[in-house]
């Protein structure tokens, strides 16, 4: 629990219908990256307390480096003992920490104060992991939560990525079977990632992938009660700022309808289902249908058309 005077209460939350996984710990996000650099535990725990007021229900912890920002394993290491305590005494939001290198979860994992209501997640685990069985023998050691990037497949010597939606199905399947007997995991504690790309430049149809995915694992009775997320941010990227939140709840909208449960994105955004005629709702999924191959054309053929009817919403003032 909350020992400081910065402690606070998670808002109510009860009348929307999916976990909220805040974003905003990230260093692909500004704020987070000046935090980082400073190595600003402060700024921080006001992230931390921010998302969590806002209805975060999990903190996603990414501390690694970007495309313009060079962060060395040994620079994270050096920073959890600080950075893990003070986020603990300023909330607690479970954490989900975020990283492909098994050596940050394990000293992560080693850091974390566990208590009844607090499970923390590992994120993830996916095919190509150098370490696979090793992380995995972590989830079952630490007793947590864990997300899984089903969007890559089995391959000999690692992973590649699906390329259909039957594909992402296999690969949850194969990974729940793998939770279930290396690390004792129920279905509950298994959070499926089948992947979402930018609705506006996805030539490869990955967006269908992704909600096709999610209707296989919903209809088969060997995953009831797993849940299923999507790094939501992702499917609003490239297009102007003013349409994205309209664009991402366009996404949830259609998504929960499928059986999405989870989502990773920004707390201080209005995240909700809008209503099923909304103009937006209505763009997205004529643009989606759009993106399915017809007899005798490519999946990159359906893709730009697919961008060409997003652009749509490029025009529009309202919705």
């Amino acid at each position: 629990m909350p020992t400081t005077e910065d402690a606070v209460q998670k808002v109510d939350t009860q009348t929307r219908p999916f976990s909220l996984i805040g974003e905003l710990m990230n260093n692909s996000f500004a704020r987070a990256a000046r935090a980082f650099k400073a190595k600003d535990v402060d700024r921080y725990r006001k992230l931390a307390i921010k998302q969590t007021e806002s209805g975060a229900n999990y903190l996603t912890l990414n501390i690694d480096g970007t495309q313009s920002m060079l962060v060395k394993m040994d620079e994270m290491l050096a920073f959890l003992p600080d950075l893990i305590p003070a986020l603990q005494e300023a909330v607690d939001t479970p954490i989900a920490f975020d990283n492909p290198a098994i050596e940050f979860h394990r000293k992560a994992l080693e850091l974390y104060r566990r208590s009844e209501n607090n499970q923390p997640v590992l994120n993830s685990l996916a095919a190509s992991r150098v370490h696979l069985d090793g992380m995995i023998e972590l989830v079952a050691e630490y007793d947590t939560k864990v997300i899984v990037m089903a969007s890559e497949k089995f391959v000999p010597g690692g992973g590649a990525q699906c390329l259909n939606a039957k594909e992402v199905y296999e690969t949850s399947k194969r990974f729940t079977e793998l939770l279930h007997d290396k690390a004792g995991r129920s279905n509950g504690d298994i959070i499926i990632d089948p992947g979402l790309a930018p609705v506006s430049a996805d030539t490869y149809g990955l967006v269908n992938m992704g909600l096709d995915a999610i209707s296989l694992i919903r209809q088969d009775p060997d995953l009831e009660g797993i849940h299923i997320s999507v790094g939501l941010t992702n499917f609003s990227f490239g297009v102007p700022k003013r349409i994205r939140e309209d664009l991402e709840n366009a996404y949830i909208t259609l998504a929960l309808e499928r059986g999405l449960d989870f989502v990773l994105g920004n707390p201080e955004k209005d995240l909700k289902i809008l209503d099923s005629d909304c103009e937006v709702v209505r763009i997205v999924s004529e643009a989606l249908e759009l993106g399915r191959p017809q007899e005798g054309e490519s999946q990159e053929d359906a893709g730009f058309r697919q961008s060409d009817k997003i652009m749509d919403l490029f025009q529009e003032e309202d919705f």
